[in-house]
């Protein structure tokens, strides 16, 4: 089985994707980009592309709702020679991407969905892909005639987050129409939703999926996947061997993943300049003192203290004091 990181929209910057490929993913994804800010010369856009030295695969998720400029952003994805896929984002349910008529826009519109998916295809070399849910609401199923959209459009493959557009990202995972587009499908089917440990892994796992997509679970702990893939047939795991679904003996000590982490983003930072030096970007003490309040305080989740140690991390400016923090 293989396992992929769910494009996260804030969050699956190159910097955490090195994280979660020295983790055991096999494949990561970008964060959404949009196809009008590639079509309209958007350099913020183009910083979405940037990939760092020792990432494992990665593939762009692309989203909007208009032909023309899909085509463009597949030429330009795939002129970077950066990337192994190119994905469609058609269930987002971000007001503002969904005003657009992209994202969980689409779910109701299949033609359209075929449209786009026809123009990425034919602008591009690389695999293209799907990623939707199985209607708008539970009254409304239509992932059999997205999953036609896309074989028909000549997609390499389909993720289907399997929660309706309404559900928005909770409630109950629906693996048994995840079973049926299995059953279905010609092309290759990738679950997603819900994922956080060998337990739901494992009830994914029984749809008869090719991969298992993973996305808030590896927010905290990277090296989920590693640990999903050492134990896939283990016994039922005890309290004693996981801490919130993660393997202890593969999960690096949370300053060594604090660490790690903000040496990366330090890095993206220099290469985003360096690539793109007429453009005002966040210093660095801001690039890195946001990331630290977004993300990189999960990985002290459920270790004591924690509650003092974020309002501390919440109150920090600059990289000098981040890394004077006294673990």
């Amino acid at each position: 089985m293989k396992y992929v990181l769910a494009p996260i929209a804030g969050f699956t910057n190159a910097a955490f994707r090195l994280m979660a490929s020295r983790g055991g993913a096999d494949l990561t994804y970008t964060e959404m980009v949009s196809a009008a800010g590639l079509a309209h010369g958007s350099s913020p856009t183009r910083h979405l592309l940037e990939v760092l030295p020792g990432e494992g695969p990665v593939a762009c998720q692309l989203f909007g709702a208009k032909p023309d400029e899909l085509a463009f952003a597949a030429r330009e994805v795939s002129a970077t020679g950066r990337f192994v896929e190119l994905n469609l984002n058609a269930g987002c349910p971000v007001p503002r991407i969904v005003r657009e008529g992209a994202g969980s826009a689409l779910v109701k519109d299949p033609v359209r969905v075929h449209d786009l998916l026809v123009a990425m295809v034919g602008a591009t070399n690389l695999p293209v892909t799907l990623k939707t849910r199985p209607g708008p609401r539970p009254d409304k199923v239509l992932m059999f005639e997205l999953l036609d959209a896309a074989e028909t459009a000549g997609a390499k493959g389909i993720t289907l987050h399997a929660r309706f557009t309404s559900q928005n990202h909770g409630g109950a995972v629906h693996l048994e129409l995840l079973a049926e587009l299995v059953q279905k499908a010609r092309i290759p089917v990738t679950g997603n939703g819900g994922v956080k440990d060998l337990e739901t892994a494992r009830a994914m796992a029984a749809t008869g999926v090719a991969a298992i997509m993973v996305g808030r679970a590896a927010l905290p702990n990277p090296y989920i996947f590693s640990t999903l893939k050492s134990q896939p047939s283990s016994p039922e795991p005890t309290r004693s061997t996981l801490l919130h679904g993660h393997s202890l003996s593969l999960l690096p000590p949370p300053p060594s993943l604090f660490h790690d982490h903000l040496e990366a983003l330090k890095a993206l930072h220099a290469q985003i300049a360096a690539n793109f030096p007429q453009d005002r970007l966040p210093t660095l003490d801001a690039w890195v003192a946001g990331a630290v309040r977004t993300h990189l305080f999960r990985y002290f989740a459920g270790r004591p203290g924690v509650g003092e140690l974020r309002r501390r991390l919440a109150s920090i400016r600059t990289l000098r004091e981040i890394e004077a923090i006294s673990w």
